[in-house]
């Protein structure tokens, strides 16, 4: 101990010595620098013998070492300040802000109100209102300006474009400075008929992109956007699962975004993207970016979930499966942020992005060990479509593509609802399909089901298909799929039952799909 004791003495303690010192010093320094009555004396003693120079010097000494001093000073303050200064928190800040803008506002408009009242008061003493209108509408104009002044940071339309590097939204700042800058509207071709646009779609894919595929199989794609806002197409690999809302997306002249699905999805951040407390930037996605864009343009748009069932579909999408299944368009709406900034986006309301009408989800699944099982929800909130064999190529004449607007799309498919309803005789062989399967296999197709089939058939017969097809079709993809949650291995006589019950009342020509399915079961079983 005793040597560590002197190490510390010869060594430390020195340190701490020449620390001491330092501080001795400037004390010393200090002391003598504001000692101003002995610097008195000193001057004193030689100003008799000074000359005009030496007086000079003097002083330009004395100036000097003052503007030293002075600037040490400032230098200390700045170097405290800088250690021990406060500082508000952003979001704190932000609040601050707010709350100074929303009572200035509350200002405004009570000086309105009194401004109202006085009015009010010169019209019952008998005086000329028009005088008082006069002042009141220039003070209402001046409120609102001042009004608009206040939220003039606020970035909107109308205002002028934002730098991305300054918001936390970087690409759909992008998005916003292209959309107020350099788009202009197509000009839209309304004049074609859904059974035109199978038409059309089919010989396009075949002639510009070499991708085949059945007519049957177009109008069943076509139907389908207008029966739900998800379609799921499922098959073997290399069937052009794909490649199918690709080409669409290139016919109707408005590229498909295609959003490639990972494993480790788990939540809704993975499609929306996530604000990034760090660097105080929205982490974007491809997917909030077709979302957010789609605001701005009336063409139909493809959103692709690649290989969607590589990770569960209910946990990440469960959010735009609960956003759909809302009444009215107008509520379709996905939580971003909480708290708005004044450079946000334009199309971001109170941290809300909207999502528009003209945007269609297509989920393309693979099933094989390396995916998982799609839940009954998702199923049944989408029209699925199997894509499990290529059709033949064909020669044809080069079809150009169009340019489609979402609202007439979307007036075809209304229309097709008003022409080709589903007929009372197949409504009625539908319910007394509902009670056999509740009756045998204790099953039934509720109301959403009803209502999808009610949308799927109009569409589909406009496009150039028949009303059993349709039916058939719907019917194996939406009830009979329930059967795969059965024990079928013990139920092959009920299937083969089921089978004979659907020729006696569909007619033996009729209902090929389902009979095909029931089959498949039985054999897979």
């Amino acid at each position: 101990m005793d040597h560590f004791l002197r190490y510390f003495y010869q060594d430390i303690g020195r340190v701490f010595q020449a620390f001491v010192d330092v501080l001795s010093a400037l004390f010393n320094f200090l002391n003598y620098l504001l000692n101003f009555p002995m610097r008195m004396e000193i001057i004193r003693a030689y100003d008799s013998e000074f000359s005009t120079l030496e007086w000079i010097l003097m002083l330009v000494v004395n100036l000097l070492l003052l503007a030293l001093t002075v600037l040490l000073a400032v230098l200390l303050v700045k170097l405290f300040r800088r250690i021990f200064r406060f500082r508000v928190p952003v979001k704190k800040y932000d609040e601050m802000v707010k709350q100074v803008r929303n009572l200035q506002r509350d200002l405004l408009r009570a000086n309105y109100e009194k401004d109202k009242l006085l009015a009010l008061k010169v019209a019952e003493l008998g005086l000329d209102p028009s005088q008082a209108d006069a002042a009141l509408l220039e003070e209402e104009e001046e409120t609102a300006e001042a009004d608009t002044d206040y939220s003039s940071r606020r970035n909107t339309l109308d205002s002028p474009c934002v730098d991305p590097a300054d918001s936390r939204f970087y690409r759909l700042t992008e998005v916003d400075n292209y959309y107020k800058t350099a788009y202009t509207a197509p000009v839209y071709d309304n004049a074609v008929t859904l059974e035109e646009l199978c038409r059309q779609f089919r010989l396009f894919a075949a002639s510009q992109m070499k991708l085949y595929y059945d007519l049957k199989m177009i109008r069943h794609f076509i139907a389908s956007l207008g029966a739900a806002r998800i379609v799921i197409l499922q098959g073997i690999s290399g069937t052009g699962k794909t490649s199918l809302p690709y080409a669409f997306g290139k016919f109707v002249q408005k590229d498909t975004t295609v959003v490639s699905v990972q494993p480790a999805w788990r939540e809704r951040t993975e499609l929306y993207g996530y604000f990034n407390e760090f660097t105080k930037k929205y982490t974007e996605t491809d997917f909030l970016r077709a979302i957010y864009e789609s605001n701005y343009f009336r063409d139909p748009h493809m959103v692709i979930l690649d290989e969607m069932n590589i990770a569960r579909v209910e946990y990440y999408f469960a959010e735009m499966l609960s956003i759909l299944e809302m009444p009215r368009q107008e509520e379709w709406k996905i939580d971003i942020v909480t708290a708005m900034w004044d450079n946000d986006p334009c199309l971001i309301q109170n941290g809300k992005v909207q999502i528009s009408d003209n945007v269609w989800f297509v989920g393309t699944i693979n099933n094989d060990d390396s995916t998982f099982a799609v839940a009954d929800k998702v199923y049944d909130r989408a029209i699925p479509i199997d894509l499990d064999s290529r059709a033949e190529a064909f020669e044809c004449e080069p079809a150009p593509p169009i340019c489609l607007s979402t609202d007439h799309l979307n007036d075809l498919f209304r229309e097709a609802k008003e022409r080709f309803p589903v007929s009372e005789k197949t409504l009625e062989k539908l319910e007394a399909m509902n009670s056999y399967l509740i009756k045998n296999f204790r099953l039934a197709f509720g109301n959403r089901i009803m209502k999808q089939i009610g949308d799927y058939v109009p569409c589909f017969i406009a496009c150039g298909g028949t009303e059993m097809e349709a039916v058939d079709f719907i019917v194996a993809k939406k009830v009979l799929r329930k059967f795969e949650s059965l024990s079928l291995a013990f139920m092959k006589d009920e299937l083969t039952r089921f089978n004979t019950y659907l020729d006696k009342s569909f007619g033996k020509n009729t209902m090929a799909v389902c009979k095909e399915y029931v089959e498949y079961l039985k054999r897979s079983n």
